[in-house]
């Protein structure tokens, strides 16, 4: 290959992690932004009985729509999990995480308008907004462009086989009982305790 075309290469591969960065981070921020704005004060409702002062009753974003900080909390795990994917497994996560994304925004402008009992904070439902924008942002990201993004490491997979079946040379059973052949075979990825 020229140096020419190893530097276009380069070049691609340093965009597409800089992308899978930026789609990581954006699902990871947006869902934990509204995580932690569910779990903020949304509304405070006062009961009224006299001659005894109000009862005052703190109503959390996650109180008011309890299915808010759960989908959240799976925004998160579907971030990490773009790390862990690849192909087309990555782009329709990258799709889950766009649609969850925006389920949750729908959350925080429902939360935005809802006339709740009581005195009503408007701040946490627009950061619950906002981190649903983030998360539904990083998951198209991830769905239009994640398939050329690269992905983990194949070390720890099993090795290939050869077409037959068989193991590829080189390859086989831990027949001693010394302990370097023991860990060459966990480097292999094979199971030294199988016989």
């Amino acid at each position: 290959m020229s140096e020419q075309g190893s530097g276009v290469a380069e070049e691609s591969a340093r965009a597409g992690r800089r992308e899978l960065t930026y789609a990581v981070l954006l699902c990871l921020a947006g869902a934990g932004l509204a995580l932690w704005a569910a779990t903020r004060t949304w509304a405070v409702e006062l009961a009224e009985r006299p001659p005894l002062p109000p009862i005052r009753t703190a109503r959390t974003g996650g109180a008011l729509l309890p299915w808010l900080p759960a989908l959240a909390v799976v925004g998160l795990a579907g971030g990490g999990a773009v790390l862990a994917t690849r192909g087309a497994v990555r782009r329709v996560l990258g799709a889950l995480l766009a649609l969850l994304g925006l389920a949750v925004a729908a959350g925080g402008g429902y939360g935005l308008v809802a006339a709740f009992g009581g005195e009503v904070s408007r701040q946490w439902p627009a950061l619950c907004l906002v981190g649903g924008v983030l998360a539904a942002t990083g998951g198209g990201l991830t769905a239009v462009r994640g398939r050329g993004w690269p992905a983990m490491g194949a070390r720890y997979e099993r090795p290939a086989r050869g077409g037959d079946g068989a193991p590829v040379p080189g390859e086989g059973r831990v027949t001693g009982r010394r302990t370097t052949e023991a860990w060459d075979a966990l480097d292999r990825g094979e199971d030294p305790t199988v016989s």
